[in-house]
Parts: C-alpha cells; structure tokens; sequence
C-alpha cells in the first residue's frame, strides 16, 4: 500500500464521522494564544483532509496547551507539534503529530496570512497536526505545501510570535502556547460603523480627543464635510485612533496626529480594512484657532487618517483642505500641546492622543 493511501485510510479511521465538504465550509477557528487572538479561515475546497483533519483535533483539543516552537523573524511561525506540551522535551520538539495525510496541491500560494501543513522533510505526504503560518510571502514554498487556511485576523500577533528569540536551530526559546482553538462559523459581514447614518443623525455626533494633556471636545459638520464626517467616526469608533501621538507641531499654525504609524500597537486588519483615500470635500469653513480638518499629501485624494486642529489663522489651507469640525471645549489643551518642545515641525518628547471618543449629543 502507498504511503498516501495509506495516510487516507488512517485518517478515515481517525474520524468516527466523517466530515462533509458541506460540514466543513463557512468554518473559522479562533486561535487564543498568549500573545492574542489569531483567527483563520478554513479552505476545505481546497485541501479538504487537511481541514477535516484540523478540525478533529481542534475539537478533541489537540492543540490546547502546545506552544510554537519554531519561528523564522517575520518569515515564518510553526506550530501544532503535541510534543511541545512538555516543556522539558525540547530536543524534540517538531517531531509530533506527523505522518497522516497525503498533499493536497491546489493554487493557493504562500502569501501573507496563508495557513500550510508542515511535513517530514523528502516525505511529501506525511502532513499531521502541525502547521505554519507566513509572515511574509514565500514563493519558494508554493507548490510543495498544503495551504488549508488564511489568517483573517491577527497578523499583528502572527507578526510577534515570529519575533521570539530563538536558539541556533532556530527554536524559540520563550514559550508562545496556544490556550485553545475554537471553532465558530464565519461571521457575516460586518455593516461599516456610520454607514447607513443620515446627515442629520450624524450631526447628532461628537468627539472627544483624549490627550496626555487632558481631553479636547470637537463638534463635527456632516452638512459640509459628510464623508469625512462618517470616515473619521468611524475610525474612532473601531479604535483606530488608539494609542498614537501628535506628531506634528507649527506653533501658531496646527497641531496634527492621527498617523497610524505613531500607533503604540500596530494596527489590526479590522482597522486597516476601513483605511481608504478620501475625495475632497473641500467647503466654506475657514481655517481659523479651533477648526478641525484632514491632512492630505500632494494629491487632492490623498486625505486617510491623519488631522490637524488650526492654532492659528492658516488661510492657506482654506478651500484646499477638507474641514469638518470644531473645537468647542478644550482650547486650553490644544494650546498645552502647542507649546511642547520640537526639533523642526517633531515634538521632543511624545504627546498621546490615547483615544477618540464618540458620543451622541443629548437632544
């Protein structure tokens, strides 16, 4: 009997109830690790033995308790080896769980995110419970590995696992365990914060800049700038605003933060999916002290995520730059962090903008 074959009788044996592709479609599984949360997306089109196999084990808990042993700095992090439970057995860790499944080729490369079975070396198909997740795109695995699944959230712990120290075979010599997997049907998706709001419901919105310096009150002006408007909720209101810094500082000019870039964390892909370019919505409000308005590059589209808040009369920016708000309680503090220290346009030391709260006016 070939070594596939008998791989796939094995793994008929190993399930008392075989699963159906039916079974197996619509599935994610909700990796907690101590580092994050990771959640992948199952592919049974593609390699349905793999996934029925994962899935087994994730629901026996298999995986619960096991550790990523070897880590490739943004290149690459495996885990799954059922060895790597003992702490104490270091010396053969990535030897487990292999030998039950035969490849299963398809299209699907080894880009970010993609989830792919680990094999005994010159033994094609000798796939088991261990795995890999890719940090970056690696072409050069295309073809020669199982891709069952993608990382639809958390490549920014998927990104610091792979920052563990390792030792000079590569294995990491801090423990990164995986506490439980959980398997869930896939979410519908999401409606986009502020998506369905009218001008007038949005009108009933304002924020809170929550600074270093004490908290800044903005009233927001959807009647002249309302997609701008719902983009800069929005983003407040999935947290993109969290834990960034003023990064720019004109005294007598602006105050500007919201560059994703200064974030204490890196942003999530639930963040990123919301990024966009916005069209201008260049109106009458005047860049006086006070005024909130978008940040743009050369190009007229170029407005994303980062603001200012005129400090003084910029008559400049006027009808070149989408304004949409005004400070109305706070002033106090924009004139606070105007007067921090700066080599050129830097602040010397950091200013935090921790958060943007939304709240809704009472009527």
């Amino acid at each position: 009997m070939s070594f596939a074959l008998a791989s796939l009788v094995a793994l008929q044996e190993l399930f008392a109830t075989p699963l159906t592709l039916d079974e197996m479609r619509g599935k994610q599984a909700v990796v907690e690790t101590t580092l994050g949360e990771i959640v992948i997306e199952l592919l049974p089109e593609k390699a349905p033995n793999h996934v029925g196999y994962f899935m087994k084990l994730a629901a026996e808990g298999a995986y619960d308790g096991t550790s990523f042993h070897r880590v490739v700095k943004y290149g690459i992090v495996q885990g799954g080896d059922p060895v790597t439970r003992d702490p104490n057995a270091r010396d053969r860790y990535g030897t487990g769980g292999l030998g039950f499944l035969a490849r299963e080729p398809s299209d699907e490369k080894h880009t970010r995110g993609a989830v792919s079975a680990v094999q005994i070396p010159g033994k094609p198909d000798s796939a088991g419970s261990q795995f890999f997740l890719v940090v970056t795109d690696q072409p050069g695995l295309d073809g020669q590995f199982t891709v069952f699944a993608r990382v639809v959230e958390g490549m920014a712990v998927v990104q610091r696992i792979s920052e563990t120290p390792v030792d000079e075979k590569g294995h990491a010599t801090e423990r990164v365990e995986i506490v439980k997997v959980t398997l869930r049907d896939k979410p519908p998706p999401e409606i986009p914060p502020f998506s369905t709001e009218t001008v007038e419901e949005l009108s009933q919105y304002r924020v809170v800049l929550v600074t270093s310096f004490g908290e800044i009150t903005v009233e927001l002006y959807p009647d002249k700038a309302p997609n701008h408007v719902r983009n800069f909720l929005r983003l407040a209101e999935i947290g993109a605003y969290q834990g960034l810094a003023f990064h720019r500082i004109v005294p007598g000019f602006v105050i500007q933060t919201g560059y994703l870039e200064t974030r204490s964390e890196p942003p999530s892909e639930r963040i990123l999916k919301y990024v966009q370019n916005l069209e201008p919505e260049f109106n009458d409000i005047l860049h006086e002290p006070g005024v909130l308005s978008m940040a743009r590059g050369d190009e007229l589209d170029s407005a994303s995520t980062s603001f200012f808040i005129v400090t003084g009369t910029a008559t400049s920016l006027d009808h070149k730059y989408t304004a949409f708000g005004r400070v109305v309680d706070g002033m106090q503090v924009v004139k606070a962090v105007e007067a921090v220290p700066t080599d050129g346009d830097t602040p010397l030391g950091r200013v935090e903008l921790s958060r943007v709260r939304v709240e809704k006016v009472p009527q």
